[in-house]
């Protein structure tokens, strides 16, 4: 009759756990599923999450091969948000860096060694045509020459400037007008059209925003090129 006490205290102890594992398995809690592995002698194996996806330089999907620049380039979307040149996952012009205009956002790099050598805007709207004849006439051999259009690219753009870009491989220039959306990479010297361009036609009829396309991207592996001779 002694035991009475202690075996009540017992049996009241396994009612309530019996009940806190009933409940737990009833409604699924993370307890309880720790509780019914435990009784049962298996382990649970955890979750493994998604693996992320590699990041590589200036956000491209796959790396550059040696000797090649990671490159992209965004145009501004209408005269709001402003283009952005991104090389070897350093940002170069971006709203960011407060190095954008309207018009034409130009980084130079060094083709041998990829160093930023300068970056500068011309207005294409009100500006003078003149400043970006003199700095395009002043590009070295083996320049790299990259371009995003803002807003208006082409309204003073006029036959010699459309050549000069010719003649660092565009291809679209000629072409190029009011409220296009521009992208372009081109170099000093090139002796073939450049793989690198695109352009959005300022079109009523297909215009993403109300006066202007869309914004273009673009992104590559650009190689760099072997020291000049002499």
């Amino acid at each position: 009759m002694r035991l009475t006490g202690p075996l009540r205290a017992v049996a009241v102890l396994l009612l309530v756990g019996l009940t806190w594992l009933l409940a737990n398995t009833l409604f699924g809690g993370d307890s309880g599923s720790s509780v019914r592995h435990f009784f049962s002698g298996t382990s649970e194996e955890p979750t493994s999450a998604e693996p992320r996806p590699r990041r590589y330089k200036c956000g491209l999907s796959a790396p550059c091969p040696p000797k090649h620049l990671a490159f992209r380039l965004v145009s501004g979307a209408a005269n709001v948000i402003g283009p952005k040149i991104c090389l070897e996952d350093k940002m170069l012009v971006s709203s960011v860096k407060n190095n954008v205009g309207r018009g034409l956002n130009i980084a130079l790099v060094n083709g041998v060694t990829g160093e930023l050598l300068e970056t500068k805007t011309f207005d294409m709207w009100a500006g003078d045509v003149s400043d970006l004849l003199k700095y395009l006439r002043l590009l070295h051999e083996g320049t790299l020459v990259f371009v995003a259009s803002f807003d208006d690219p082409a309204t003073k753009l006029n036959d010699e400037s459309r050549r000069l870009f010719e003649e660092l491989g565009s291809t679209a220039v000629k072409e190029l007008a009011f409220r296009d959306s521009w992208v372009f990479v081109g170099a000093k010297g090139i002796e073939n059209k450049s793989p690198f361009e695109q352009r959005m036609k300022n079109s009523k009829s297909s215009n993403k925003y109300e006066g202007w396309p869309e914004s273009l991207e673009m992104d590559g592996c650009i190689p760099l090129r072997p020291p000049l001779e002499g």
